[in-house]
């Protein structure tokens, strides 16, 4: 699942409160079909979780803490930990305020998957990554869901990273869920229609969850590609959307198009 919005949007909250590091001040969170903080220690055995700050001891060298973090967990692996930090070339003799930003973000990781966790939770795993870092994450990512029974939750604001490795999209924008659901679908029920700005009409205006002028004309998103085709006929250009059009232009269009929300 892609947890996805604007910067201030909500994603690292919400995160916060399933992890319990954040009250909540009304509902409820369950996990695993339980409540998250009554069953606060069962629950976070079967987690893994990697926040986009380092949160591990720096004066500790990754060995050190990593003796101190595997008894706390009792799937613990200490193969596939030695794997992970194999493959991902992570030394284990350096301090952690020695490591760079990657490193930290590789260690963190190979610490969230070496206790067998049903449940990846990842916040803004890969901001700030160099692209060769954030590629070798996303291979690991894709592994992991695609060979074994576990899922991930990825808050990103960065949409080309879901488009890559997510089967489900959750946007979130000013702390409310704008819209869920399988992103094949919701990339197929969207079209960009652009055309002249004479085509522009009160009414027309309201087939849109979206749209930006200039001298040369419109751009637009809307969810009913039949009803765009009903109203401007072949007098506009449909295209396909990706997810970023979609993020940007429903982020953009919730105030003059509210009523054309997903």
């Amino acid at each position: 699942m892609g947890f996805v919005g604007p910067n201030g949007a909500g994603k690292s909250t919400t995160i916060k409160m399933i992890m319990n590091l954040v009250r909540k001040n009304s509902g409820d969170i369950t996990i695993f079909g339980k409540d998250n903080k009554k069953a606060e220690k069962e629950i976070k055995q079967k987690i893994g979780f990697v926040y986009d700050e380092n949160h591990y001891y720096e004066e500790l060298t990754c060995e050190q803490m990593k003796r101190i973090i595997a008894p706390l967990y009792k799937k613990w692996d200490e193969v596939q930990y030695q794997s992970y930090m194999g493959r991902l070339q992570v030394p284990t003799d350096k301090k952690i305020k020695q490591l760079s930003k990657g490193m930290k973000m590789k260690f963190a990781i190979t610490m969230a998957l070496s206790h067998h966790a049903e449940l990846i939770i990842m916040d803004e795993p890969t901001s700030g990554l160099d692209p060769v870092v954030r590629s070798e994450l996303l291979d690991i990512l894709q592994e992991i869901v695609m060979e074994e029974e576990v899922s991930v939750l990825f808050s990103t604001h960065i949409t080309t990273d879901l488009e890559r490795i997510a089967d489900y999209i959750t946007f979130i924008n000013e702390g409310e869920i704008v819209f869920t659901g399988e992103k094949d679908g919701i990339l197929d029920t969207h079209v960009i229609v652009k055309g002249s700005n004479d085509l522009l009409d009160p009414e027309g205006k309201e087939l849109f969850i979206g749209l930006r002028k200039n001298k040369f004309g419109f751009e637009g998103l809307a969810k009913d590609k039949q009803a765009i085709e009903d109203w401007f006929g072949n007098e506009v250009v449909l295209e396909k959307p990706t997810l970023d059009d979609i993020v940007v232009y429903t982020a953009k269009g919730r105030g003059a198009y509210a009523s054309a929300r997903i």
